[in-house]
Formats: C-alpha cells, structure tokens, sequence
C-alpha cells in the first residue's frame, strides 16, 4: 500500500469515516497502514469523536423516531430506522454478554437486539412479540459488532410479521421471523 502525505491521509481519513462511521481506529490503521496512535492524532487534529461517539451521535438521530420503547429499552444502538419499513442496530459484545470460559456471546442478547429491533420498527405506541422463529448460525464473540437489519415484511390488521438477520463482518449469525402484535393510543384496552 502506498503511503500518504499527512494531508491526504487526514481526507481520505474524513472521507472514509463519513461514509462508515463505525470504522474502528485499528481498521483505519490497516487502511492506511500507518499505527493506531496516528489514527487517533488524526482524529483529534480533525474533531472526529471516537468510535462510541459516533455510534452514539448517529443512534441518537434515529431514537427520536421511537414510539413503542424508550431508548434504554433498546438492546444495541439504533443506527437506521424507517418506521414501518426497516431498521438497523449495532450491537458491540462486551465483557458482561459473554460466557467467562469461552467469551462466546450469551444467545438471549442476540435474540434481545433483534427483538427490540422489531418492537422499534413499528411505528406504534405498543408493540408486543406474538411469536418468533429464531436460529442461531455460529456464535458472536468478545468485542464483536453484530448489526442486525428488521425488515418488515407485512402489516395486516393488528400483526406484522418483521425479518431479521444479524451478521458479523457480513457473515450471518443470527435470523429470526417476528410476529409482532401492534395497537393504536387507546386500542387494545377494554371498554367500560
């Protein structure tokens, strides 16, 4: 890989986070193979927050959209959402979401990012899972970013039935198929 002037580093640098923003500093580094400490130099040089803040500042954009949950509710940051249509989350494996003897992510928060995906999607004031067909396809580990796509498939009367497929570095590991039971502002409570 050729090298690059500071300058031109630091634009493509910008270009490159501003097309991706969750572009690790380490991945940056391959990039432009140059350490991760330069990376962060640049970075600061360029007013670009770190990984988490950026995270954070894209996830807050699209929260505000959110009828069903509060934010907190949310397992993963929200990334993308188009209410009724499709969503997209990040959700990175820490320390707490694994199994101590083989850092292997615990599967119920898997199916959590996927399921509050689905209950965010709707674009409801209560949205509750009818039913859900899960398969796990191989594990996430310690320090993994799993991003999940909800896709909504159909809304008919009360139920949508919602997609999901969660991947690593583009390799599937988690799809499910949503049954979601939705309501209106006072709908769904029993009349007098």
């Amino acid at each position: 890989m050729a090298k690059y002037k500071k300058s031109e580093r630091q634009e493509l640098l910008l270009e490159k986070v501003s097309t991706d923003p969750f572009l690790t500093d380490e991945r940056l580094a391959e990039m432009f193979d140059v350490s991760i400490q330069t990376i962060r130099l640049d970075r600061l040089e360029l007013n670009i927050p770190e990984l988490r803040e950026r995270i954070k500042h894209v996830a807050r954009e699209e929260t505000d959209k959110i009828r069903s949950l509060s934010l907190q509710e949310v397992i993963g940051e929200i990334i993308d959402l188009e209410l009724n249509h499709h969503a997209l989350s990040l959700f990175i494996v820490e320390e707490g979401h694994v199994f101590q003897k083989n850092r292997i992510a615990r599967g119920h928060y898997l199916f959590a990012q996927a399921n509050s995906l689905c209950v965010a999607v709707i674009d409801e004031p209560l949205a509750l899972t009818k039913s859900a067909q899960i398969e796990f396809i191989r594990p996430a580990r310690l320090g993994d970013k799993v991003i999940s796509k909800a896709v909504v498939e159909e809304m008919d009367g009360r139920i949508a039935v919602i997609t999901v497929e969660s991947k690593i570095e583009q390799r599937l590991v988690f799809k499910g198929r949503f049954e979601m039971y939705y309501t209106g502002e006072g709908e769904g409570e029993e009349n007098g």
